[in-house]
């Protein structure tokens, strides 16, 4: 896979991961994305566009609306983010101003968390962790709701974890 693979070329721009999140619930239309995302329908639809081709996004349904026909999408479940290496920095810029983005939102007042780490762990450890990590993002993500339902609060979750390669020399080749 290379930085030109469309499947991460798709993801890897901050509104089209948004876009991904907003149809993870409920199919939406181009116009309803545009308007919960602040973007012209035109906008929208070649994001949309961009998403269907990749297979990120599929049809879920065809409304008729106002004599015109409203095609409406829905996210293609699975966790096409997960294990991608190559081409992880161009990816990592637009978790990166999502979560900008999300930071400047945040309700006060209220408890989140954050941390930030660079540790080393035995590895039976990390992959237990690794585990429980794909296995809670699995359940926020099952129980999510569609945009502004009754009795939701929007939460913003950006999650990356990796084993990081040893930048200093092996001791042992001196």
């Amino acid at each position: 896979m290379s930085a030109t693979d469309p499947v991460l070329r798709a993801l890897a721009h901050p509104v089209r991961l948004r876009m991904m999140s907003l149809l993870w619930t409920v199919p939406m239309s181009a116009a309803e994305l545009a308007r919960e995302l602040g973007l012209s329908h035109a906008l929208a639809s070649q994001h949309l566009r961009t998403l269907h081709a990749a297979g990120q996004v599929e049809l879920a349904e065809v409304r008729v609306r106002r004599g015109g026909r409203e095609r409406r999408y829905r996210a293609v479940h699975g966790s096409p983010l997960s294990d991608r290496q190559e081409g992880a920095p161009l990816l990592a810029e637009a978790l990166a101003h999502n979560l900008r983005e999300r930071a400047a939102r945040r309700l006060p007042g209220r408890p989140g968390v954050t941390t930030d780490a660079e540790l080393w762990v035995a590895p039976e450890v990390w992959e237990d962790v690794r585990g429980r990590l794909a296995a809670l993002l699995d359940e926020l993500h099952d129980a999510a709701q569609p945009p502004h339902a009754p009795g939701t609060v929007r939460v913003g979750a950006t999650v990356t974890a990796f084993p990081l390669r040893e930048d200093r020399p092996d001791p042992a080749e001196d």
